[in-house]
């Protein structure tokens, strides 16, 4: 049976643990969390750059930070997995990365070990969930990424597969803002897919309280204008910008 490889906490053990939601349509919902390891995509920014950014990975970010892999990967069993996120007590099920996706058929293993848990998968959109997953999946959150990413638009934004998020009612879009100039691109995004206005979050970019309460200020008169929703980032005002939160 397939395993999945996990991202660590600072302690090293695998990145199972419960907290509120932090982000999106769920945000202060109780959930239960599992980060998985590996990215098919390199942004700049990423706050979770321990997940795919290890030795000898020669795609940029920010910090310029490399990370050993074997001390921030943990490969388990199924059957393990599941142990753990039912100890946690929790109804609901955020995964996250990473991209979850590239690890689809052992988290299809997952859902059918777990048949009461709701599912909810963190995405960048770019692959596609194989049905013996995607029948398990209550709520997809797509987050395209921009050119201030500094991934290719070729390999992030993918028309097949975001015309098929934008016609999924599971789907939500969030976005993340750097600068109001991104809302140009979003704009352009949510036309060319017909994506309903409602489904789109603008999401402020930082790791710190600071940066996103002033993003935000200017982050609002954009929603109000274009009929998008707001997304915080709770987990960052409560916890800071630390692993297993």
């Amino acid at each position: 049976m397939p395993q999945l490889v996990l991202a660590t906490d600072d302690d090293g053990r695998p990145e199972i643990f419960a907290s509120v939601q932090g982000e999106g349509p769920s945000a202060g919902m109780p959930v239960a969390f599992m980060r998985l390891s590996r990215c098919n995509l390199a942004c700049k920014w990423c706050d979770t750059a321990y997940t795919w950014h290890f030795e000898g990975d020669g795609r940029p970010h920010r910090d310029g930070r490399v990370f050993d892999r074997k001390a921030n990967q943990r490969t388990l069993a199924i059957a393990e997995v599941a142990e753990r996120i039912m100890a946690l007590g929790q109804k609901r099920l955020v995964v996250t990365g990473g991209e979850p996706l590239l690890q689809a058929p052992a988290l299809a293993g997952l859902a059918e070990s777990l048949p009461d848990m709701t599912f909810e998968i963190e995405t960048n959109g770019t692959i596609a969930a194989p049905a013996r997953l995607d029948i398990h999946i209550d709520q997809y959150n797509v987050s395209p990424k921009l050119a201030h990413s500094g991934n290719p638009a070729e390999l992030a934004l993918i028309a097949e597969r975001l015309d098929a998020y934008a016609l999924d009612p599971r789907a939500f879009f969030k976005f993340v803002i750097a600068q109001p100039d991104d809302l140009v691109e979003v704009a352009a995004l949510q036309r060319a897919h017909a994506i309903p206005p409602g489904r789109i979050f603008l999401m402020p970019e930082g790791t710190d309280s600071r940066t996103l309460r002033e993003r935000e200020e200017w982050l609002v008169p954009l929603c109000l204008k274009h009929g998008y929703r707001l997304s915080d980032r709770l987990h960052i005002h409560l916890f800071g910008d630390t692993r297993g939160t």
